[in-house]
């Protein structure tokens, strides 16, 4: 029996994350928190500042938690519009848990990281697990540190920290919280409610993503691992599907034949082409044998098929043939 915390719960992947462990350890082991109430009741729910050490302290100690899962940051596109305060939150956040982890108040943390750690002068084809790291935007360099520290205190304190670079996150349940890949989800809401779609990247614009069932795999997965075998301390590279607006737009039309869509890059453009757009994920497959399962056309069958049933209570859909 362990305890679980998942701190960040009402997030894009802690939401995903959250209902999996409660199926997989039989829901009382595993505690949801965030610095918001969750939508619905969840009496194993606590409401957390994890920018605050000593409350954060006490979470652990009165739940006696054995596993961290962080999944609360603040996001690329945001990141770029408060730098100082995702700086802070991003940061101190893993702090505090380091430190806690490190005095022995809990066995093993997950950290996410991302492909923002990449840049400009990063090789963007199969980007390798070891390549420039030159990261241009404040969420990168926020995500860039993260990796450093979180091998410091595992060579210098033997703290226990799993870690993926995640891509691009899509998924049915949730809307995203102001990233760049934003609008491989916000397209499918689009094409359900009104048949068509603006798009804040260029229609050639490539870019490594991951269904949420691969990510929310990935995540577990690595987490479970025999630490002996894992070869990787900052964090690991996993890929998924890469493909452009375009190429996601005809995906959908496959089944909403009249989708229509147009371009209006914005400043998000910008940081996409500072992005790797594959990722080479050989370490991971080889360490703890991870491989996706999804690729373009069951992801987008599988989401327009939940979406659907999501909007029937009370919207006009586009006709699909699934």
């Amino acid at each position: 029996m362990k305890n679980i915390l998942i701190i960040g719960s009402n997030g894009q992947i802690g939401t995903d994350l959250l209902a999996k462990l409660r199926q997989k350890f039989n829901n009382g082991q595993v505690i949801a928190s965030d610095i918001r109430n969750p939508k619905n009741p969840d009496p194993k729910f606590v409401l957390l500042d994890a920018t605050d050490r000593e409350s954060v302290r006490n979470v652990l100690k009165d739940y006696q938690i054995d596993e961290v899962y962080l999944m609360a940051a603040i996001l690329s596109a945001n990141a770029e519009k408060m730098p100082n305060k995702a700086w802070d939150i991003n940061m101190q956040v893993l702090f505090n848990l380091l430190e806690l982890a490190k005095e022995g108040l809990f066995k093993k943390l997950f950290w996410p990281s991302s492909i923002a750690v990449f840049g400009p002068h990063t090789p963007r084809i199969n980007t390798p697990q070891y390549a420039v790291m030159d990261p241009n935007t404040v969420y990168g360099i926020s995500k860039l540190a993260g990796e450093r520290w979180i091998e410091y205190y595992r060579e210098h304190f033997n703290v226990d920290v799993r870690s993926v670079r995640y891509p691009g996150i899509i998924s049915w349940k949730t809307m995203p919280g102001g990233g760049t890949t934003d609008y491989a989800v916000e397209i499918f809401h689009e094409a359900l409610k009104h048949g068509r779609y603006t798009s804040f990247l260029a229609a050639n614009t490539r870019l490594p993503m991951m269904y949420m069932p691969d990510a929310i795999d990935a995540t577990i997965k690595i987490m479970e691992a025999d630490q002996e075998r894992l070869s990787i301390h900052n964090s690991y590279n996993i890929a998924g599907i890469s493909f452009t607006p375009e190429e996601l737009a005809a995906a959908i039309r496959q089944y909403i034949p009249g989708f229509t869509i147009d371009y209006q890059p914005d400043f998000r453009q910008a940081i996409a082409e500072s992005w790797p757009e594959s990722i080479d994920d050989r370490m991971a497959f080889k360490d703890w044998h991870w491989h996706h399962k999804y690729d373009l056309d069951s992801m987008v069958k599988d989401m327009l098929k939940n979406l659907e049933k999501k909007y029937q209570a009370g919207s006009l859909l586009y006709q699909m043939d699934l």
